[in-house]
């Protein structure tokens, strides 16, 4: 059995509440893609912030992911992404997406990576070296329409990374649908002041 499969990031309800909201401006400004079709929305209930793809796996290497990824995780502590901004996110030759995007700070970062090595060390290969994490607020059929207005609405938001998700993806009749195949927490405690600075979020 082949299941496509990514890590990510999921998201607080207060979270997503704001980020329904940002999508619901983007899809006012009238974009060309949006007028022709050729956008399609994601639902709220999807969203989540994409650490990497993994491909088609099998059922044997999600145990071994998800033993891998509790080694690997470890003592993590959850911690602080800074979302800001939204643009045009080519992801791979097949597919572009219109994201938010996450600030690509020094714990992000390290998070990503430490999930790619756990990919790599069940024998899988990611070959997105210039990924960045993000979240999918819509994807677009081809790249030949991409019209991005003078300026994107303003958006920034905190975001609490406190645990890592492998998701499975399905084909649906309205967009992809995602169920959670295995989650670690991050479990180290937050600084305070991080933790007051995200309790809307909560």
């Amino acid at each position: 059995m082949s299941i496509r499969s990514f890590f990510a990031i999921p998201l607080k309800l207060g979270s997503v509440r704001r980020l329904a909201d940002h999508a619901d401006s983007l899809g006012a400004l009238g974009l060309q893609a949006d007028r022709q079709g050729l956008l399609r929305w994601s639902d709220s209930d999807s969203f989540h912030l994409t650490l990497c793809f993994l491909g088609d796996i099998s059922l044997e290497q999600v145990a071994a992911l998800e033993q891998r990824a509790r080694e690997a995780l470890q003592g993590q502590g959850s911690f602080q992404v800074q979302l800001q901004g939204s643009d045009y996110l080519q992801v791979n030759p097949e597919l572009t997406v219109l994201a938010v995007l996450a600030q690509a700070d020094e714990q992000l970062l390290a998070l990503q990576q430490c999930m790619a090595q756990v990919v790599e060390q069940v024998g899988l290969f990611v070959d997105e070296p210039d990924f960045r994490p993000h979240i999918t607020l819509a994807r677009l059929k081809g790249s030949d329409s991409l019209d991005p207005p003078p300026s994107w609405p303003q958006f920034e938001m905190p975001l609490l990374a406190d645990s890592v998700v492998l998701f499975q993806s399905l084909p649906g009749e309205h967009g992809s649908i995602y169920t959670p195949l295995f989650e670690v927490p991050l479990t180290a405690p937050l600084h305070h002041d991080t933790s007051v600075e995200l309790s809307e979020q909560l």
